[in-house]
């Protein structure tokens, strides 16, 4: 084929460039230098992140597929082990092709299978899984020449949660902030600054690895209600309001240990990329 399909979505503003890939046959290994190209703000069709669609039997990455592999890409190219607001829209794509039917859908990803249903105000919601809160005492993050404690939450990806007084004090946010002990994340980290506007209701912005400060992260709304909840004291199972640029979710930590992301899903664009610009695949 001399061009290939793609589609934009976003969840709260978190955009990302869809690759429908069924068998696991268009996009080959998906080299990193196309990712970094279709997300490209400027020469390409610009986005957080890269979403390739497979057939969970159809992909080689782990053991369980799911009915449906998100293979998802940050927007340099790396590998992502999961993304909560990427995996909202995945699901709103797969049942807008009519891939799917209206009953929970299992979607495999790096981080394990997690099961997402569609819900009758357009919403979506992400069994996310549990939370993993590592022996990390005395991680400190720093940007804009500030410094602040931060607490490790693992949601499949690690994060760097840190509650600040003002929300601008991180600065631009432009580049990655900085961290130590330099070793506590060897594969680098995201960083959620965090402000309460009221009991069980934050406000954060956050820098992902390998995309920069995006408008919203839907791991990091999970990691910033297991740190709010924990300093906060709050008996699970507890439901915050978490606020981000690009707009709000609701994260629920249930009583058994697993957090439900919900969340809006939008499909705002389709098209076809000629090849010829895209000599790696």
């Amino acid at each position: 084929m001399s061009t290939f399909p793609w589609l934009k979505g976003h969840g709260t503003e978190n955009d990302f460039v869809i690759l429908p890939d069924p068998d696991g046959s268009v996009h080959g290994a998906l080299d990193a230098s196309v990712v970094r190209f279709l997300c490209d703000r400027h020469a390409g069709l610009g986005a957080d992140g890269v979403l390739r669609v497979i057939q969970g039997d159809k992909q080689s990455y782990v053991e369980d597929g799911g009915d449906w592999f998100m293979d998802y890409r940050n927007a340099d190219g790396s590998i992502a082990e999961m993304c909560g607001n990427g995996i909202r829209v995945f699901v709103k794509y797969l049942a807008e092709a009519g891939l799917i039917d209206g009953k929970p859908v299992r979607i495999g990803t790096r981080a394990g299978v997690k099961e997402v249903a569609q819900n009758d105000d357009g919403t979506l919601t992400a069994d996310m899984g549990e939370p993993k809160l590592p022996d990390a005492a005395g991680i400190v993050v720093d940007a804009n020449g500030h410094q602040w404690p931060a607490v490790h939450v693992d949601m499949g990806n690690p994060h760097a949660v840190a509650f600040v007084d003002d929300l601008n004090e991180p600065g631009t946010l432009c580049d990655q902030p900085t961290w130590s002990p330099a070793d506590a994340f060897p594969h680098g980290v995201n960083v959620e600054f965090v402000v309460r506007r009221g009991p069980r209701d934050v406000q954060m912005r956050v820098h992902e690895r390998g995309a920069g400060e995006t408008r919203s992260c839907g791991t990091g709304t999970c990691a910033v209600t297991v740190a709010a909840a924990r300093q906060a004291r709050d008996e699970r199972p507890v439901t915050y309001r978490v606020g981000v640029p690009g707009g709000e979710v609701s994260v629920t930590w249930r009583a058994d240990n697993h957090l439900e992301l919900t969340g809006p899903a939008v499909l705002h664009a389709r098209g076809e990329f000629d090849r010829a610009w895209l000599p790696g695949i």
